[in-house]
């Protein structure tokens, strides 16, 4: 099957349009957009012909005939989301409206390189694709999220601590031999999370937010007037790198004490195992001899949610750390709202009770007046409606041929 028609600059105005409202009608998008009745009808005639829009409905009268409304066509092809993560892959298929068709996600290893790790994301995709018998040629956007520095304009990592041989790696061309009907749009990781809590979760009707992810890094969507700040390289929001402690630990950066060697994933691993060996925790030992000498921070959230007095003093611990450092960016940034997503936030309330109490401990009265911290309600899957979301808001943005 190929790929739809392309559409022109002004049919792209109309469908961007249609992205944000839904439904309309051809008064109110001359009334928005600013063109003549004619001229508006001449553009969505066009692209009903070339079928990306639908007229179903009627839409509420002004005195005489009710209007149609126009929609997007959501079967015209499908729109992928790819969340990648240190050690996880999460994909998602949707329709044009960006409805979710399903989701799979399994367990891997960014540090077995691009190739393999991307490999595995297209074959996830692939069976995705075939279960639903969709032809490749009918993914029209794919959205990556990265666990990295992006340089957005060009769509490849650029000295990404976490995974060094991906640097320049051209993610774009790549998913593009399979799918070349495709617009593939790529960003950090955080960008996407912060995109999809503003899309459907509870950041909807927020302008000013920001949106911390702990996993196995620790990084900052940064939403400013409703739109992401990625900063004039691609880098801004890297908190992760923030130091706390001159004299702790080697981070994969190089640098000591970074709030990432800290308090994200690993360092808790790390501080369990340590108060295992010195028999500060009965339990976490029991758990790590059960799983021969290896313990994970879902081990560690299990032992906090038994009481377990080691493992509560390590998640504070990192809660604080974690707070202390979001104190200084509520200071400077004064959002009105902070979510928490990513691996370490399933620890729940233990944990974000202790950034709580560093922010309103460390940041000024004024900016913590009306400012809300608590968990993404989107959830886990806010990476990929955040991919599918970026996608779509670019997808109609050329009249050339996708991801040239």
């Amino acid at each position: 099957m190929s790929a739809p028609v392309l559409i022109s600059p002004t049919e792209a105005v109309v469908m961007r349009l249609l992205r944000n409202q839904k439904q309309v009608s051809r008064v109110e998008i001359s009334e928005i957009v600013g063109w003549s009745r004619a001229k508006t009808s001449q553009v969505v005639n066009n692209l009903i012909e070339k079928g990306y829009l639908q007229e179903q409905g009627d839409g509420m009268s002004r005195g005489g005939r009710k209007p149609r409304l126009l929609h997007i066509n959501g079967s015209l092809g499908y729109i992928v989301g790819i969340d990648i993560g240190a050690t996880s892959i999460e994909i998602a298929i949707a329709d044009l409206n960006g409805t979710i068709i399903e989701i799979a996600s399994e367990p891997s290893d960014v540090r077995k390189g691009p190739e393999d790790f991307l490999g595995d994301c297209t074959r996830i995709l692939m069976d995705l694709v075939t279960s639903h018998n969709i032809h490749p040629g009918q993914i029209l956007g794919i959205g990556v999220g990265v666990p990295g520095p992006v340089d957005f304009n060009r769509g490849v990592l650029v000295a990404p601590p976490l995974m060094p041989g991906w640097e320049n790696f051209p993610i774009r061309a790549y998913f593009q031999k399979t799918f070349i009907s495709a617009f593939v749009v790529v960003d950090n990781d955080v960008n996407i999370m912060a995109v999809g809590e503003q899309r459907s979760g509870g950041a909807e009707n927020v302008d000013h937010f920001l949106l911390i992810k702990i996993g196995t890094g620790i990084g900052c969507g940064i939403m400013a007037n409703r739109r992401i700040h990625r900063g004039s390289d691609g880098s801004a929001g890297d908190i992760g790198h923030i130091c706390v402690d001159q004299a702790g630990p080697i981070c994969r950066c190089g640098n000591r004490g970074c709030l990432e060697a800290m308090a994200a994933g690993p360092a808790i691993t790390e501080k369990a195992v340590q108060a295992a060996r010195d028999g500060k925790s009965p339990l976490l030992k029991s758990l790590m001899e059960k799983n021969a000498g290896v313990l994970t921070p879902e081990d560690v959230n299990y032992a906090c949610h038994e009481g377990d007095e080691a493992s509560l003093e390590i998640i504070r611990a990192s809660g604080k750390m974690i707070g202390d450092v979001l104190a200084g960016l509520i200071n400077f940034f004064n959002p009105s709202h902070v979510f928490i997503t990513g691996g370490i936030a399933n620890f729940g309330n233990y944990l974000l009770i202790a950034i709580k109490r560093a922010v309103l401990r460390r940041s000024l009265p004024l900016a913590t007046a009306h400012l809300d911290i608590s968990f993404s309600q989107t959830g886990p899957a806010v990476g990929v409606v955040g991919a599918i979301s970026l996608a779509l808001d670019h997808l109609f943005m050329v009249d050339e041929p996708c991801g040239n």
